[in-house]
């Protein structure tokens, strides 16, 4: 048999220089019915917290003495950022126009002519604007020199260690509640149903002869588990029985129940 002949994959030929690839068409031109909408090459990347942090930033923009300020200038760029922000559709605020007019209304008054009376020469129409700029210019530059300082739960955090002396302290034993009494009998009552069996006869059990075998045990053993006080050959009738004597000894105050931590095995020890 002659050998298969190898197939060689030719990639695309890469798309040209100033050109896109859209849906695998080379596009090298714009398209005839492509719409871009006259304001989506605009770009407004000043943001002003008011008309007065507007005036103070052209202000500062050119470099002006702000105890001098020209007026006609100011308003006209003034004038051109409100128009623009009504091109942009943005929200203008009432205070905005608000000083618009103030900017008119110091501009008229400064092209009037000044009566030459011997009368005290008038405040400077600029003054009440200019004193406005500066206490709001120290307020805005304390604002950032506070917002520059580290703040608790953003720049710092508390950490908390535990107290080395507490630490090194033995815990206290843990204490044996009726719950876990309770749901070890029941585990024992379970364990009995499990292994029960069938008996017939008459049982006589008594809760004197099982607390002295109960302390018989603990005679020769320093501590007996819960579990083992209980017989599962003797079926329900021995498990009451044994929980009985196990109650009476610890009313009498001849036995004491130790657990060492929670959900721990239970132990019994004699007083």
């Amino acid at each position: 048999m002659s050998p298969r002949p190898k197939l060689h994959i030719v990639p695309p030929p890469p798309p040209p220089p100033d050109s896109a690839r859209v849906r695998g068409e080379v596009l090298t031109e714009w398209p005839p019915d492509l719409y871009i909408p006259p304001e989506a090459l605009e770009v407004f990347l000043e943001s002003f917290e008011g008309p007065l942090d507007l005036l103070l930033y052209l202000i500062r923009k050119q470099n002006l003495d702000i105890l001098d300020i020209p007026v006609a200038e100011i308003t006209r760029q003034y004038m051109q950022y409100v128009e623009l922000m009504r091109t942009l559709r943005l929200d203008l605020a009432a205070e905005y126009l608000v000083m618009a007019a103030m900017l008119t209304e110091i501009k008229s008054r400064m092209l009037l002519p000044k009566p030459e009376t011997g009368e005290e020469e008038e405040e400077d129409p600029r003054a009440a604007l200019v004193r406005r700029l500066q206490q709001y210019e120290r307020f805005r530059d304390a604002a950032g020199k506070l917002n520059e300082k580290p703040r608790l739960e953003r720049d710092i955090f508390i950490a908390y260690a535990a107290d080395a002396g507490t630490a090194a302290a033995q815990p206290p034993p843990p204490r044996v509640y009726l719950d876990s009494l309770v749901d070890a009998y029941h585990n024992a009552m379970e364990q009995a149903r499990r292994n029960r069996d069938l008996v017939l006869g008459r049982e006589v059990l008594s809760v004197r002869e099982r607390m002295t075998l109960i302390l018989a045990q603990l005679s020769e053993a320093r501590f007996l588990r819960f579990e083992q006080v209980f017989t599962a050959a003797e079926g329900r009738m021995g498990l009451v029985v044994s929980l009985s004597a196990l109650l009476e000894l610890l009313r009498e105050n001849m036995i004491t129940v130790v657990q060492n931590e929670p959900f721990s095995p239970i132990h019994l020890r004699a007083v």
